[in-house]
């Protein structure tokens, strides 16, 4: 179907421009009218050559869902068909990916379908967190407050991933940097010194034999360990895609010395303010523990939060068998058993989630301001042995000089 792209006015006198699919311009400029628009400018777009190519198409982003979630929740709020706000939403999207994908809800809906039912055939842009509480939103007909709900939800998940992702960037560009360095001066500047070193015919320090003979092995074997080192990375990439591989890492992952801290207090916030998310939009606890495990990214704390549900299923309260996992710090199971007692239990989760927000501020400014000192030792010890290492002949021959 044909897609036009217009400009006009809406009743307001505001000037407004977006796209929408027709059979013909006159069903677009009736398409139009039902949006309350005057067209100004009302032209057929060209075709996309690319269109029908999948890895070309742009993905449907985070911020994609937020912007439309809170749309969304403002139409429902103000009283707008189901059918129209999609068809409003779907018209004036940018995102060719996410634009098709409403559309194909929009069409879902008119054909009968409940709004969830018709996300849950998009996993790929609406999780299974989002369509469970949109169902809830349907069920209880408070949909325009679950969805600023889940808007608000997936901006704190955002500014949550940004710190983690914030504190594994640094140090990973220091050591590529410091990996590429080496790697230059090992091919190109050791070779140099090593013929000077071989034609003075005298026995070199242990410290320069090893780099060179060091140098002399990347450069014969580059491509080879290249290519080993792509082996491996696919080798643990296919072992983290296997059940048994990802419990293992993930249970490596909370153990490290210095991140392991911080995904933990990561993995927390993101339990907490799931399950109160869930639980405030009237979920029932036991399918929110269910979806909360299944989104939590870690097979440890996804264990953990099953046998808590298992546990719960047979009449015990949530912070008992919590507790008994030995995953969740004790101050999580103490404010959730009072959480329990007082009946307030999403208000106690989104307090404790908002407690280790500001646990991973504090965990990520340490951790960048103890990981810089490192790094740059780390950096100039690693640089300045090998200058050393080459050095150290040199040295030698002048010492022997002098002494002559």
């Amino acid at each position: 179907m044909p897609v036009y792209k217009w400009v006009g006015k809406n009743k307001k006198g505001e000037t407004k421009k977006g796209e929408l699919e027709a059979e013909n311009e006159n069903s677009a400029r009736f398409q139009l009218r039902r949006m309350q628009i005057t067209p100004d400018k009302l032209k057929a777009k060209p075709k996309d050559l690319f269109a029908n190519v999948a890895f070309l198409q742009p993905g449907v982003t985070e911020k994609d869902i937020v912007i439309f979630t809170r749309q969304f929740s403002t139409m429902i709020d103000a009283g707008l068909p189901l059918v129209q706000c999609l068809e409003i939403l779907s018209a004036q999207n940018e995102n060719k990916t996410f634009k098709i994908i409403l559309k194909t809800i929009k069409s879902d809906v008119e054909s009968g379908s409940t709004l969830a039912e018709a996300m849950k055939k998009h996993p790929k842009a609406f999780d299974e967190l989002f369509t469970n509480l949109v169902a809830a939103g349907e069920l209880g007909g408070i949909l325009d407050v679950i969805l600023q709900r889940l808007a608000n939800y997936i901006e704190k998940s955002q500014k949550l991933k940004r710190k983690v992702k914030g504190a594994m960037t640094y140090p990973a560009v220091v050591m590529v940097i410091a990996a590429l360095v080496v790697t230059v001066i090992m091919i190109f500047v050791i070779p140099v010194f090593s013929t000077m070193f071989t034609e003075s015919g005298r026995a070199l320090p242990l410290p320069t034999q090893i780099v060179i003979d060091l140098s002399n092995f990347i450069r014969k074997y580059f491509i080879l360990v290249i290519i080993a080192i792509g082996l491996l990375a696919f080798a643990f990439k296919k072992f983290r895609g296997t059940a048994k591989g990802r419990l293992i890492t993930d249970s490596l992952f909370l153990k490290a010395p210095v991140f392991g801290p911080l995904l933990k207090k990561v993995a927390v916030a993101k339990f907490s303010r799931t399950l109160s998310t869930m639980v405030s939009s009237g979920v029932p606890i036991l399918d929110g523990l269910d979806v909360t495990a299944r989104t939590s990214g870690n097979k440890i704390i996804e264990g953990a939060i099953l046998a808590a549900k298992a546990a719960i299923s047979e009449g015990r309260s949530i912070s008992e068998p919590l507790s008994e996992t030995k995953v969740f710090p004790s101050m999580v199971v103490q404010m959730i058993a009072v959480g329990e007692s007082t009946g307030e239990l999403d208000t106690m989760l989104e307090k404790i989630a908002d407690f280790y927000d500001d646990e991973v501020d504090v965990a990520v400014e340490g951790l960048t301001a103890m990981l810089e000192p490192l790094l740059m030792v780390f950096l100039g010890g690693t640089i300045g042995g090998l200058v050393i290492a080459m050095y150290l002949p040199i040295f030698q021959m002048a010492s022997l000089v002098g002494a002559n």
